[in-house]
């Protein structure tokens, strides 16, 4: 990232019903000084509102591969938050499978040692699963920071506490002020 650009967050965005309520985190990111960009899995997209959130971030959606030769149509993530997570992205993530762009942009970034935040929203059942904990163990050890999890689709889903993490992993890669050190 250079000095005079804004450090650059992707919201990975999962299929799960939290996911019509991002555009609030969007907007609060961008205050913050993000410059947001949006990856939706294939389920995650069908609970947006494609149009507005291309208008608000200034950047295409981007869910689907491009060719080696083509240019990147996003600029390069300084952190990731995926919100919701679902039981599936979690597993999927923790054993390194790659086949969706999200998740391929995902254990990229976990390779590198980018930034990645986990807000996952689950099922009862699906949290109980035996996979579900030794999962989010694994993704703590690779350095992924989770959120506590929320359980059934009534519960409250942690958007402020997701907005606090992204000002702290802001203010950990903002440039500083000239002269400041």
């Amino acid at each position: 990232m250079d000095d005079d650009q804004q450090p650059v967050l992707y919201l990975v965005v999962c299929g799960a019903p939290p996911a019509a309520e991002v555009e609030p985190f969007v907007v609060a990111c961008q205050a913050i000084g993000w410059d947001l960009c949006v990856v939706p899995t294939r389920i995650g997209r069908r609970f947006l509102d494609t149009g507005r959130l291309v208008k608000l971030t200034g950047h295409p959606l981007r869910d689907d591969y491009k060719f080696p030769h083509e240019e990147d149509v996003l600029p390069p993530a300084d952190a990731l938050v995926v919100a919701p997570a679902t039981f599936n992205t979690v597993n999927k993530l923790a054993v390194g499978v790659s086949d969706t762009v999200a998740l391929g942009l995902l254990n990229e970034a976990i390779g590198s040692g980018t930034p990645v935040v986990v807000a996952v929203r689950t099922s009862e059942g699906l949290a109980a699963h035996p996979a579900f904990d030794r999962h989010v163990e694994a993704l703590r050890s690779y350095g992924v920071r989770l959120l506590p999890h929320t359980i059934g689709n009534d519960a409250p889903f942690p958007w402020d506490d997701l907005r606090e993490v992204a000002a702290e992993l802001h203010a950990s890669l903002a440039p500083s002020p000239a002269g400041e050190p």
